[in-house]
């Protein structure tokens, strides 16, 4: 499709999700086509503190730790916690269809990290920037979420798992993973829109512009860029 066919002329724009392969497909043709962003391996970063459910958290783990691969990670400033989401991780996915991928999976991209408090669990789940961000931490949730900066989607709340965005709620669930959600946005009809600058001077505005843009224009070497300019003041 960046490439065009006989018969099929090049594409302008290439979007979705997909696995290393089609992301990794996507990065080769920019410049060629334009992109949306980085979408895939799935991916799940859990806030919880001991408010939490821990059955309900191993369980967001496995729903992504099944992609096989899907990276599922868990912050949490409460070591007790930690351990609960631990074993619940072992009672639950031996239960499983894809027990033996997500077991495989969880093991090379799982992830349960305890903090010391939750100012730094914040700080890294900004750094981490995950495709999906959920916050399960009772009252405090919300609190939590205003402190994000970097996340595709953010899940708010004990009853808000990642697969409702998956299949209901309804915002675009095409989302940026592997931290690019620090510059990449989910994808919208925005990203099919474009602009163009418009630019119309007339001789009087030239001319109480000209001597800055020559000044500019010289301290960057760029003699020619200045007698652009120069000539449009000189008489006819």
């Amino acid at each position: 499709m960046a490439f065009g066919t006989d018969t099929i002329p090049n594409v302008d724009k290439i979007v979705g999700p997909g696995n290393k392969w089609v992301q990794t497909a996507k990065k080769k043709v920019i410049g060629l086509a334009g992109i949306d962003s980085i979408a895939g391996p799935s991916e799940v970063l859990i806030i919880a503190n001991d408010k939490a459910n821990a059955a309900w958290v191993a369980a967001d783990m496995l729903s992504q730790a099944e992609h096989a691969p899907g990276s599922a990670v868990v912050f949490t400033d409460s070591k007790k916690f930690a351990e609960k989401v631990l074993g619940e991780l072992k009672s639950q996915v031996e239960k499983l269809d894809r027990s033996k991928e997500t077991i495989e999976c969880l093991k090379e991209l799982g992830l349960i990290v305890f903090f010391e408090n939750m100012d730094n669990v914040i700080e890294w789940a900004n750094n981490f920037a995950m495709e999906h961000l959920e916050i399960q931490c009772g009252d405090e949730s919300k609190k939590i979420a205003d402190k994000i900066k970097n996340a595709g989607a953010i899940f708010i709340g004990d009853y808000s798992p990642v697969a409702v965005g998956d299949y209901w709620a309804g915002p675009s669930h095409t989302l940026p993973t592997g931290i690019t959600a620090r510059f990449f946005s989910a994808l919208t009809a925005n990203d099919f829109i474009k602009s163009t600058s418009i630019i119309e001077y007339d001789k009087e505005k030239l001319a109480k512009s000209a001597e800055d843009i020559i000044r500019l224009a010289q301290a960057e070497g760029l003699d020619a860029h200045a007698k652009s300019i120069k000539i449009r003041q000189q008489e006819k």
